[in-house]
């Protein structure tokens, strides 16, 4: 068949997350030629965007996307990546990345923290039962803070945010990183959507470009330069296509479970996701506020158990507590998409140790104990595939000459936190070093 499109540039950036939109913008703000690859298409503004038929719409497998031992992961492919469905949490790199690694970006984080007015949200938004989880924590010892955000009321017209936000933001109070690719594109960036990436063009060992699928008719494009942004799945899953067989092997996933218990007050599921945490460094764990969007629980409840649908109506009254644990390397992500990704058995004490701690907040703060249930795992941030260190150096740059990577891959052991101001940091740091 022949080819339907042939394009080239200076830099391809495959990818529009938070690492491919950041890298692009900054760069064509660097007088490069840009051409940013997406495999999905633009969703933003659609009448769909952001409710629960757009959610499954725009996501893997419709969000049922589930590695061999049953985590389940939610993928969004859309432009902006899963910045469309995160909580819109800003937290900086974990002092391990530069004391181990020699990752130095907090200049690129602190930019960034100023220029999108990073901060938690005002105490009157924070949510009633989110701020009286926080408080029940406190009384225990536990010392949970208001969570940075990457939202902005004063941005909306009318501040709406509650779990449903998850499924996409319709205020446009929080940060989407497609802000940043119509940057890019202002600049003069090439964007296309619709474009799947199957492999790297590589010439005499050094890569000159990619191949693959755009809507539905094969297409190559040129540079020498390619930078990977298509995360913990995506990015191994091309490198291995062009014969880097490594990449995938163990990842980590910052395995994540709900808590839940019923109380006579109203639950937090009306709040804004996730307005206080309190990471457990020493122990390996992040434990926040948060449920799931009203028609995401049944699917979750039945997951568990299908008992648990009980719970439905009373959905208004259920307090979440999530705990994002700091997860050990384990598993694979092969060629042909399947995803393993077994808990180790330190990852299970660990879990366990959360889950107990999370049921006595709960309690605390006036669950009845009789209806405490925990939800089953999910994967929240796939990462670690393509490890600094092993597989990409101090600036992620693989074997391959003139490849690099840039996402959630990278990381060479899992964050425990929330992931995007690192990435973001990390996609900085990488264009001052390919216009160096």
């Amino acid at each position: 068949m022949a080819e339907a499109y042939s394009l080239s540039a200076d830099v391809i950036v495959v990818g529009s997350g938070p690492g491919g939109a950041t890298l692009s913008r900054e760069l064509s703000k660097r007088g490069k030629k840009v051409l940013l690859l997406e495999s999905g298409g633009d969703h933003r503004g659609r009448l769909y965007y952001g409710t629960y038929a757009g959610a499954m719409l725009y996501s893997q497998r419709l969000g049922l996307l589930f590695t061999q031992e049953g985590l389940n992961i939610v993928r969004p492919m859309l432009l902006g990546g899963a910045t469309n469905m995160y909580c819109g949490c800003a937290a900086p790199p974990p002092p391990w990345l530069k004391a181990k690694y020699s990752v130095d970006i907090d200049s690129e984080v602190a930019e960034t923290i100023q220029e999108l007015g990073i901060a938690p949200l005002p105490e009157e938004l924070r949510g009633a039962a989110s701020t009286r989880l926080a408080q029940a924590a406190q009384a225990l010892g536990y010392p949970w803070e208001p969570q940075e955000k990457f939202m902005r009321p004063a941005r909306s017209a009318h501040f709406d945010c509650g779990a449903k936000c998850m499924l996409g933001c319709r205020c446009g109070a929080k940060w989407n990183a497609a802000e940043y690719v119509d940057d890019a594109v202002a600049q003069g960036a090439h964007l296309e959507t619709h474009a799947d990436v199957e492999r790297l063009f590589i010439e005499h060992g050094e890569c000159k470009g990619v191949s693959g699928w755009m809507r539905g008719w094969p297409f190559t494009a040129h540079a020498d330069t390619v930078v990977l942004c298509a995360g913990g799945l995506g990015s191994p899953s091309i490198l291995r296509m062009s014969g880097l067989t490594q990449a995938g092997e163990g990842m980590t996933m910052d395995t994540t479970v709900i808590v839940y218990g019923i109380t006579k007050e109203k639950g937090n599921g009306m709040d804004p996701p996730m307005t206080w945490s309190w990471e457990n460094m020493a122990d390996g764990y992040m434990l926040s506020a948060l449920a799931d969007p009203w028609l995401m629980y049944p699917i979750i409840a039945t997951l568990k158990s299908p008992r648990y649908l009980g719970y439905f109506p009373k959905w208004k009254h259920l307090l979440g507590v999530m705990i994002k644990l700091k997860d050990e390397i384990s598993g694979k992500v092969y060629q042909d998409g399947t995803i393993s990704k077994p808990l180790t058995s330190r990852d299970r004490e660990r879990m366990a140790e959360a889950e107990r701690v999370s049921k006595r907040i709960l309690v605390e703060a006036g669950a009845d104990p009789s209806t405490i249930f925990t939800s089953p795992l999910r994967g929240t941030h796939p990462s670690g595939t393509v490890r600094l260190g092993e597989m990409v150096d101090i600036d992620l740059k693989t074997e391959i000459p003139g490849c690099y990577v840039c996402d959630a891959s990278v990381f060479p052991e899992a964050l425990g936190r929330p992931t995007v101001l690192t990435i973001i940091g990390l996609a900085k740091r990488l264009a001052k070093h390919l216009t160096a």
